[in-house]
């Protein structure tokens, strides 16, 4: 993705300037209209940015390789979120603060992104999603992530059929070890997203970006 990367916004440019922003990231195989939708059930004080992965995935795109077991290269991971970074640096200027959002394998770039520089965002929401096993790559500042205790958000499903259980049990590990964590689980959305976990991320990202203090 070194070219600047497919983005649909929520505001025309001339009103972006002065207003907090918050980016989301689709799961694989979707693209940057899956999750467009949202906007409109978030605070109206944000603008939204949702950005088309880089690599072509079935019916739409991925953010790295995912292999059948949902494995995957840490390098590949460090190297997407280095590229969505580049591009956040481009339009970073003009908001009051960065939060992030990732559904699925969106969740690992949110979380990625935090980790390598956890004083840029004001929050993350994770849905349905994981934290890469960084393995030791220096990418991943994890003891900044700790000292500062970041706020995020992770609705899931317990019945989830995509994500395995020793992935979720590695992210929850990471979360309580790093994180300000608000946790909510969700019976009967499966891999996906419905109505009253929205309405839960909207409520966490008013409390917590714009009414944080």
């Amino acid at each position: 993705m070194s070219e600047t990367p497919t983005v649909l916004w929520s505001r025309p440019e001339n009103e972006r300037p002065g207003t907090p922003l918050l980016v989301i990231f689709h799961g694989y195989g979707a693209d940057e209209a899956d999750l467009f939708s949202l906007a409109s059930q978030l605070p109206p004080e944000f603008t939204v940015a949702s950005v088309r992965a880089p690599l072509p995935a079935g019916p739409g795109y991925a953010w790295f390789p995912l292999r059948n077991d949902l494995s995957y290269s840490v390098t590949a991971v460090t190297e997407s979120a280095s590229d969505v970074e580049r591009w956040l640096e481009s339009v970073r200027a003009g908001h009051t603060s960065v939060s992030l959002l990732g559904f699925s394998q969106g969740m690992c770039m949110a979380t990625s992104l935090l980790r390598h520089r956890p004083c840029d965002y004001a929050a993350v929401v994770g849905l349905s999603g994981f934290v890469v096993d960084a393995e030791g790559d220096p990418f991943f500042d994890d003891a900044a992530v700790a000292a500062l205790k970041p706020e995020v958000f992770w609705g899931r499903d317990q019945g989830d059929p995509v994500v395995p259980e020793y992935v979720i049990e590695l992210t929850n590990t990471w979360m309580h070890g790093h994180v300000k964590l608000t946790k909510v689980l969700y019976t009967g959305i499966l891999h996906g997203i419905n109505a009253q976990e929205i309405s839960h991320v909207g409520e966490f990202l008013q409390y917590k970006v714009l009414n944080a203090k």
